[in-house]
């Protein structure tokens, strides 16, 4: 921006509303983990309950190299699945993923899609499988599998039905999780476009100025909290330094909690 020149009217109040939503998505990120692989665990875990089978699993689509990631998987067999990467064809998680089509096999070993030496990989080799694709509003995103039922040996189409609202479900939750993690970088990007001449640099500080002013209850410091963490871990030290910072912010807090305490 050149010497002198003004920002259009209302500027500052949107620096301060970008900033302060930023601020919270970090809050998510820093505190509460990988939201996104938390909620795809809990979807497989009632997956493999509801139908008492021995396995279920997530694989997401992954790009360059574009490939399908078991990222979940839950049930007595499931564990050796997470980690696995197999190609968007590949299998029958990639025929699901790039057919976008619901499949039930009730004997996988005389199905010629059915990839024998990935199932090895994993530990275990199912006898049937029940697959649905994770469709979002551009096409699949990934697979969600359930292995063995141990009550039946195929899959009902009742079964199919709701294992398609599992799909959606960890679909949503997907979609969610990434709005979640990609939220802070197109802030950014909207703050430097606000102001094409801000350096990253000059974002930070801005961010900087405005959060501790967020704060209305001075007995609840949490965006003190925030920048502390933050500021941890950008600085790449120590695990302990981490802790540290937090300490201090709560200490702080204890006191100013005591002394209002003591003032009532």
């Amino acid at each position: 921006m050149a010497p002198g020149a003004r920002k259009p009217v209302g500027t500052d109040a949107a620096l301060a509303a970008l900033v302060a939503a930023a601020r919270r998505v970090d809050v998510a990120r820093v505190l509460d983990g990988d939201i996104e692989t938390r909620l795809l665990q809990s979807i497989v875990d009632a997956t493999a309950r509801l139908f008492d089978a021995e396995a279920a699993s997530i694989a997401i689509f992954e790009s360059n190299p574009d490939r399908l990631e078991f990222r979940v998987a839950s049930g007595e067999q499931g564990r050796g699945a997470i980690g696995l990467t197999v190609g968007p064809t590949e299998g029958i998680a990639g025929y699901v993923f790039s057919t976008g089509q619901a499949i039930a096999l009730s004997d996988v070993a005389h199905d010629p899609r059915f990839n024998r030496q990935v199932a090895e990989r994993t530990g275990y080799v199912p006898r049937s499988i029940a697959a649905a694709p994770l469709l979002g509003d551009g096409g699949a995103i990934g697979v969600l599998q359930v292995l063995d039922k141990r009550s039946s040996p195929t899959f009902s189409l009742r079964d199919m039905e709701l294992l398609s609202v599992f799909a959606g479900q960890a679909t949503v939750a997907i979609a969610a999780a990434r709005l979640e993690r990609d939220t802070g970088r197109l802030l950014r990007r909207a703050l430097v476009s606000i102001d094409p001449d801000q350096a990253d640099g000059d974002v930070d500080a801005i961010i900087r100025e405005v959060t501790p002013g967020l704060d209305g209850d001075a007995e609840v410091p949490f965006w003190r909290l925030v920048d502390a963490v933050v500021r941890a871990r950008s600085a790449n030290g120590p695990p302990l330094a981490l802790v540290a910072a937090i300490l201090e912010v709560l200490a702080d807090h204890t006191a100013s909690s005591r002394g209002g305490i003591a003032r009532r």
